[in-house]
């Protein structure tokens, strides 16, 4: 079977593109700067039309893994042109293409499309997005369901993983790399998420190709936790010193953010859990799974 990735040198793309090669599948990794290490690259601009057609037409894609994004909360708020051009008009280019080609298009959201009034979203719940990149990212959703392409949508949160991904280290990786240091670090206690390691959302998203599943799904990791929770977690697998993670609540942080943060944006996941053999990890699993990447 042959894949095609947008932002395959991304932190959720790249791992997609190593995991899916190690099954056998045919990739090709779309980029726009830096040619991607693991798949065929193809050098792809979402908000291009042209240059999308011209990377469906080599590729051949049975299905395209739709990872590219602009994902920095706080950029999207300062420029919602650019946010809107990338996440809305970039996915309407590529579900487009999609469908004239009859590609399976997965396209990957977000736990920010939610408010975060009450957490432990389900897919049903009414969506209702506090911030400019939640919007950007749910208008992507309804151009890939309005389509006509055979469509998953699978809802995040979180995401980390065990390797930088362009230059940038992620949650997770921040986090070590700071304790490490031995410098303090300041979570909230009040700011609820379902963090999800990318290996785990990649072997999901091709099992869900595999089986042809269509619709929304949330694909996230299976505990609910605060930022601090998190950290504390994430600290005592790899044994550093919890008592450098100091706690806060999101009033610490006004003035800080450009944009607005859901209180509680965390998703349940029971509906890929009852369906998928990949199931979602709970956090101790998954940080479990982390050490042993970082440790090889």
């Amino acid at each position: 079977m042959r894949i095609l990735i947008t932002g395959a040198n991304g932190l959720l793309g790249s791992k997609l593109a190593a995991t899916a090669l190690s099954r056998g599948f045919e990739v090709f990794s779309g980029y726009i700067l830096d040619s991607p290490m693991v798949g065929k690259p193809i050098p792809m601009d979402i908000t291009d039309e042209a240059s999308v057609r011209r990377a469906f037409k080599q590729s051949r894609p049975d299905a395209v893994f739709h990872c590219a994004a602009m994902t920095d909360v706080d950029k999207c708020e300062e420029d919602q042109e650019a946010a809107i051009k990338v996440n809305s008009e970039g996915t309407r280019t590529i579900s487009r293409q999609a469908a004239l080609s009859s590609s399976y298009i997965a396209y990957i959201s977000t736990d920010y499309v939610f408010d975060g009034a009450k957490g432990n979203y389900i897919e049903s719940d009414p969506t209702n997005p506090v911030n400019a990149y939640g919007r950007s990212k749910l208008l992507g959703e309804e151009v890939v369901r309005s389509s006509g392409a055979d469509f998953l949508i699978a809802r995040s949160s979180v995401i980390y993983g065990a390797q930088p991904a362009m230059g940038k280290v992620n949650f997770a990786l921040w986090l070590l790399e700071s304790l490490r240091a031995r410098k303090p670090v300041t979570l909230l206690t009040d700011q609820c998420v379902s963090p999800t390691l990318n290996t785990s959302l990649a072997g999901m998203l091709l099992e869900s190709f595999e089986k042809h599943l269509t619709g929304t799904y949330h694909m996230a990791g299976a505990t609910r936790v605060s930022r601090y929770e998190f950290g504390s977690a994430l600290a005592g697998t790899f044994g550093l010193d919890q008592s450098l993670i100091r706690a806060a609540t999101a009033l610490d942080f006004q003035g800080r953010w450009k944009a607005a943060r859901p209180p509680d944006s965390s998703l349940d996941v029971s509906k890929a859990t009852s369906i998928l053999q990949t199931k979602p990890l709970a956090l101790n699993d998954a940080l479990k799974e982390l050490r042993e990447e970082i440790d090889g």
